[in-house]
């Protein structure tokens, strides 16, 4: 079985300090979205979380806080794989609308051949929509011991398994697919057959 965090431990300065998760996609909360597609394929998902943070989490999460404190998302992941329930765990951002249980149930499947399974395009690593599992828990805590907080640095540690070109594209349109959410101009110009509205 695996586990799922959804990472929404950041201050969202771009958006105003407004809780991205919150948005609306096609009628929906972000975070609904999300819910939905990640409860078809675990029953542990956690919310992850940094110092403000709400006292409780929606029903169906797991609240999880940072272990250390301001270190981004790579903090995150540290706090999901120490409280995951399973050896292996999908981490997803709380901005990416259009993720789905098919390209994060194929990332999961992978766990067997290495320690993270990331998506790439031709913009690099997508460490935010990837599969890891506790192998990586050693190479996390050097880079939060040096204060390297990078994600995409802490991946030259570990066995990285990477779903990219045809493999990717037969899950779905990758850009569809790894679509986040930085700034309110990003959200604007989401796919606009889906209705949204801030």
């Amino acid at each position: 079985m695996p586990s799922a965090a959804i990472l929404a431990g950041g201050h969202s300065i771009r958006f105003g300090g407004r809780n991205k998760g919150a948005l609306i996609v096609g009628g929906r909360p972000i975070l609904d979205r999300q819910m939905a597609e990640l409860a078809t394929l675990c029953d542990d998902i956690m919310l992850v979380v940094g110092e403000q943070a709400p006292a409780g989490p929606p029903a169906g999460l797991r609240l999880v806080r940072d272990r250390v404190r301001d270190c981004g998302p790579l903090g995150g992941l540290d706090a999901a794989l120490s409280a995951a329930r399973y050896d292996a765990l999908v981490l997803v951002a709380c901005d990416l609308p259009f993720v789905t249980a098919r390209l994060l149930g194929h990332l999961l499947a992978l766990t067997s051949e290495a320690d993270a399974i990331v998506p790439r395009t031709e913009r690099g690593y997508h460490p935010l929509c990837a599969a890891y599992t506790r192998a990586c828990q050693a190479a996390i805590a050097d880079r939060l011991d040096r204060r390297q907080l990078r994600m995409v640095d802490f991946l030259a540690d570990v066995r990285v398994r990477e779903v990219a070109g045809d493999e990717l594209a037969a899950l779905g349109d990758p850009h569809r697919l790894l679509a986040n959410v930085n700034t309110p101009s990003e959200y604007d110009g989401l796919d606009q057959t889906i209705g949204h509205e801030l």
